[in-house]
């Protein structure tokens, strides 16, 4: 067999380490050296300027026994210098370097500590070699990075490329250009039994950026909320200190409104405002905060569809999918997404969505009636140009001819498939969007009728929906041998797609099934075929297109589960969301708590633990706001 070693392949992540604080984040193995993998490196908004960053001790081998996650934004790396130790079996020299990470800056500072009884001199070294890549060329595994001058000057070193640069400093050490990299260089001695130290630091910044990181302090005391069930619900507990650490290292802001904070997507590809995934993040987060979810929906509708443009996917009315410095290129997928891209078909049913629940929980009147005008314009899309088929119903279909081929939440290009494993034909009319779309019409009307004294168009939201529930009725029901459910979508032919999967755990609790139908569909997914004991799978182990590891063709995404689970309780099944939250939570606990955004599909009875999906991103928004999920599912249980 030939091994192509010259075949670009996407990161592996599984492995490595992460510290973090959106929009800067640093990728790293287990010692804190940067480079050894394709994933490692200083990122800042959509750049990795630096590839490389190795610490190296002159005297002798660094020997790295460990690292500890303090939080998201902060880690220690633990190692050993035994070439400058005594001859005893326990070792008496030890090196920690404690990394952080704020908003566009990294700093790290390295201890020495000698536990001999006589002195111990050091040389420390770090290389740093800069790059200057494109997360998406990072992404597809080309790699490669732009020109840079490099200016050193008095114990400082500048390294610029175009609108990125970053500036390294250290404290009490020598700044050297190399042959295109920065060299450190500390003289260190550490006395009998005595401690030495030394630190250095980058800031990163970038003109180009559309995302900044949110001002202030979280609006919610993660002690507090896990407290209270770390007696009763340990793992839950856990998982909530985690998760909400996480959540607050990931929330950014719009460079001219620093105050109006959304959640980032997930590291390290997606540091940006998604529609789809910020809303869902805030949705999920609201038993514990209505204030995020707030300006999420003023975010995005300052950027809410004004025109139509096929290029861009842009309709009036129509909410954001993803916001971008640059233009965004898939390799070998003939994708190319502008820097402002609409191409969701779910992203504005979910923002109404968001909007009547933010209202219900607390979100103050005015507020909610400053957003009024952007609501009539996304029940305008919903209403009047969310169906292009002909078939009444919601659906999506790429008008450009290079964005997303699909475009609800699994938007690979093999997501959408029928039983056989045949891939279906667009324009594609996605199951949950009509369930997102009818409880949107329903949540619109109530607002309607409520903030803006408007009966009459709420009577006509309201014959709307009970229009779209009696097509769905009528055209999505399939029968097959895995029984009687929901198909995944209805194609341009307008067959429904008969793939038994957990989009149909979206429909429960948006009224669009009737009680004894969502009570079936809820039997279905904590079915063999669907839960695997670590969540619900993305598609029946039945389905001829199922894999353990398909990115939506047979995984599971905690996110995904959630939404299930958030859906059974607010239609009162209360033992089934108890049983999917117990999945959630094995699947945490395997993953120590930070749970990626998907893992593999494999039976807990096969595999024990579950198994990492090694290009998964993590942290991830929607990920972690799972754990709230499961928290309100315990709390009513």
């Amino acid at each position: 067999m030939t091994v192509n070693a010259d075949r670009p392949l996407q990161p592996l992540l599984h492995d490595r380490e992460i510290v973090l604080r959106a929009p800067t984040q640093v990728w790293s193995g287990a010692g804190g050296d940067l480079g050894a993998a394709a994933i490692d490196g200083i990122y800042h908004g959509d750049v990795r300027h630096i590839r490389s960053a190795v610490l190296t001790c002159d005297e002798s081998v660094i020997e790295w026994i460990g690292s500890a996650r303090r939080s998201a934004t902060r880690a220690t790396f633990s190692g050993l210098l035994r070439d400058v130790d005594d001859d005893m079996p326990d070792p008496r020299v030890r090196l920690t370097r404690e990394r952080t990470v704020e908003d566009g800056v990294v700093r790290e500072r390295l201890a020495l500590s000698n536990g001999r009884d006589v002195p111990v001199e050091v040389t420390l070294r770090i290389l740093i070699r800069p790059e200057f890549a494109s997360l998406h060329a990072v992404k597809a595994g080309q790699g490669g990075g732009a020109e840079f001058e490099l200016l050193v000057a008095e114990g400082t070193a500048v390294v610029t490329s175009g609108a990125q640069r970053f500036t390294v400093t250290a404290r009490d050490g020598v700044v050297r250009p190399g042959d295109d990299l920065v060299e450190l260089e500390w003289r260190m001695r550490a006395d009998a039994r005595g401690k030495a130290d030394a630190a250095w630091s980058v800031v990163l910044t970038d003109d180009t950026l559309v995302v900044r990181a949110a001002e202030g302090t979280v609006p919610w005391d993660a002690s507090a909320v896990s407290a209270s069930v770390r007696r009763s619900e340990p793992r839950l507990a856990r998982w909530l200190e985690t998760a909400l650490d996480d959540l607050d290292a990931l929330r950014l802001a719009l460079p001219d409104a620093p105050g109006e904070q959304f959640f980032a997507a997930g590291a390290p590809w997606f540091f940006t405002l998604f529609g789809r995934d910020s809303i869902w993040t805030a949705r999920l987060l609201l038993p514990l905060d209505v204030s995020i979810a707030a300006s999420t929906l003023r975010v995005l509708a300052r950027l809410q569809g004004a025109e139509d443009d096929p290029e861009s996917a842009q309709e009036p009315g129509k909410i954001l999918h993803e916001l971008r410095a640059m233009t965004l290129e898939i390799p070998g997928e003939r994708v190319t997404l502008p820097p402002r891209y609409y191409g969701s078909v779910d992203a504005t049913p979910l923002w109404i969505c968001l909007l009547a629940d933010a209202w219900r929980a607390g979100m103050a009147e005015d507020e909610v009636r400053a957003l009024v005008p952007a609501l009539r314009r996304a029940l305008r899309w919903l209403t009047e140009r969310g169906a292009s088929a002909g078939h009444g119903f919601v659906d999506y279909l790429d008008r450009s001819g290079h964005g997303l081929a699909n475009q609800g939440w699994k938007d690979s290009g093999d997501s959408i498939q029928w039983r056989d494993g045949t891939l279906a034909r667009g324009p594609i009319a996605l199951c949950e969007v009509q369930g997102y779309a009818y409880e949107a019409a329903l949540a619109g009307a109530d607002l309607l009728e409520q903030l803006s004294d408007d009966p009459d168009t709420a009577a006509e939201l309201r014959a709307w929906a009970a229009a779209l529930r009696a097509r769905f009725a009528e055209a999505f029901w399939v029968s097959t041998s895995e029984g009687r459910y929901p198909a995944i979508a209805v194609d341009r032919d307008q067959r429904p797609v008969d793939a038994l999967t957990s989009n149909i755990g979206h429909l429960i609790g948006t009224g669009i099934l009737d009680a004894d139908d969502e009570r079936h569909v809820a039997s279905l997914l904590v079915g063999e075929s669907m839960a695997s004991g670590f969540g619900v799978r993305t598609m029946s182990t039945g389905a001829s297109g199922y894999w353990p590891l398909s990115y939506h063709g047979g995984s599971v995404w905690t996110h995904d589960t959630a939404i299930v689970a958030h859906g059974m309780l607010r239609a009162g099944l209360r033992d089934e969301a108890s049983a999917v939250v117990e999945g959630m939570l094995a699947a945490a606990e395997g993953f120590d708590y930070r749970v990626p955004e998907l893992h593999s599909g494999d039976a807990a009875a096969r595999v024990g633990v579950p198994l990492p999906y090694p290009a998964a991103c993590r942290p991830q928004a929607w990920s972690a706001a799972a754990a709230i999920v499961a928290w309100s599912v315990r709390a009513e249980g």
